[in-house]
């Protein structure tokens, strides 16, 4: 367990009659870090911005418009690194209480569906579509990681909030990380080697294998078997789904290849670009999915693909059941901290900003049927601060 680690606590002034002074955000959020990991650019851009969300927020409070969210109350996302041993450990047993928990997807469309962690793998299956289309992207996932985080805590009694992956932590030796090293407090470690798995074809080149692509067999999910799908597999030799929905049961294990070379394509300075060079959400949607070619940067591939390709293999890289590797969440948690700071460095007009590539974007809802029993406006779930009446609640440190 490693003990270099800090957090902010909120202390009373203890001289009577005397005004405390302004409070600084540090004062009203549990702040977290494990010193064995210096902060990165876009870690250092986010800390600075807090103090803009701090001022954001005291304009929305007084205006009655933060539905009961403050700083002081909102959860607090931390990266797996910053994380205590005894903070994975519970984070780790809710999702293995999750794997057990008895599905409550319908089961004339997705018999295959035996757990609550295979509810979410079955809606994605059939609602890729809508989460992935230029309108849906951000606000859909946020709203999707939301009803997984809290089937987590309601139903599994988690405490904390989901972690992220900080993708720059991955760029050097990902295999042997705390996220993947396959140790009891890891996410699981690599896949076996497959000697047939040579890589994932892009429209940007070849992410070449790193050295995985079979079955992981270490850590805490080794024996968990994925039980729907495939969709649209990336690996070779995944087991047919024995329906043409994909919704049958398919049981297999979970294969990853843990990859040095997809992470090199989201480092911290492609995220602290992402955020600073894009001055509207168009240029940001689009520089995140499909960056613009640069024959001599061999891991251009995008911040988007790059994180769901660190682990890969199935079900975790195939597009429409990737939520069937618990690292698609971390991977979605960060992309909505990346979109979260963007937002924030000018809330004013960011947080509805929506990409004008779609249509009736202001109309649209999302709507996570048995995964979350609200149908909500799409712009809801922009607010991450107030937003839905107070669920959206979150900041990230």
């Amino acid at each position: 367990m490693w003990t270099i680690w800090s957090f902010s606590v909120l202390l009373p002034s203890v001289l009577a009659g005397v005004a405390a002074p302004a409070a600084d955000w540090r004062s009203k959020v549990n702040v977290q870090r494990n010193g064995f990991y210096p902060l990165d650019i876009v870690d250092k851009l986010e800390e600075t911005t807090m103090t803009s969300v701090d001022a954001y927020m005291t304009k929305k409070i007084a205006a009655g418009k933060n539905n009961g969210c403050t700083l002081e109350t909102a959860g607090v996302r931390r990266e797996w690194g910053d994380m205590t041993d005894e903070q994975r450990t519970d984070f780790i047993n809710a999702i293995l209480c999750l794997m057990k928990a008895p599905s409550k997807a319908p089961k004339d469309q997705f018999p295959g569906a035996r757990t609550r962690f295979d509810d979410f793998m079955a809606y994605h299956l059939t609602n890729a579509g809508s989460l992935h289309d230029t309108i849906g992207l951000f606000p859909a996932h946020k709203y999707f990681l939301l009803a997984y985080e809290n089937a987590l805590r309601n139903e599994c009694g988690y405490k904390g909030y989901h972690p992220y992956m900080n993708y720059d932590r991955y760029t050097k030796d990902p295999k042997n990380s705390a996220l993947f090293n396959g140790n009891a407090t890891s996410m699981g470690g690599n896949g076996a080697p497959d000697p047939n798995y040579k890589g994932l074809r892009t429209s940007a080149g070849l992410i070449k294998s790193g050295g995985g692509g079979g079955c992981v067999t270490e850590g805490p999910f080794k024996d968990y078997k994925a039980s729907v799908g495939p969709g649209d597999p990336v690996m070779d030799n995944v087991p047919k789904n024995p329906l043409s929905s994909g919704g049958g049961y398919n049981p297999r294990c979970m294969r990853r290849d843990i990859n040095v070379n997809a992470a090199l394509g989201a480092t911290a300075d492609r995220a602290y670009n992402l955020i600073m060079k894009s001055k509207d959400i168009n240029t940001f949607y689009n520089t995140l999915l499909t960056p613009p070619r640069n024959s001599s940067d061999q891991y251009n591939w995008g911040i988007h693909t790059s994180g769901h390709y660190i682990a890969g293999g199935d079900p975790g890289g195939d597009p429409m059941v990737s939520p069937g590797d618990p690292i698609f969440y971390f991977h979605h948690a960060m992309l909505d901290r990346l979109w979260w700071i963007w937002q924030m460095q000018d809330p004013d007009n960011r947080i509805n900003a929506q990409v004008s590539l779609g249509a009736n974007g202001a109309s649209r809802k999302i709507d996570l049927k048995w995964l979350a029993p609200d149908v909500i406006p799409v712009l809801e779930a922009h607010d991450g601060l107030g937003g839905h009446g107070g669920a959206f609640c979150h900041v990230y440190v």
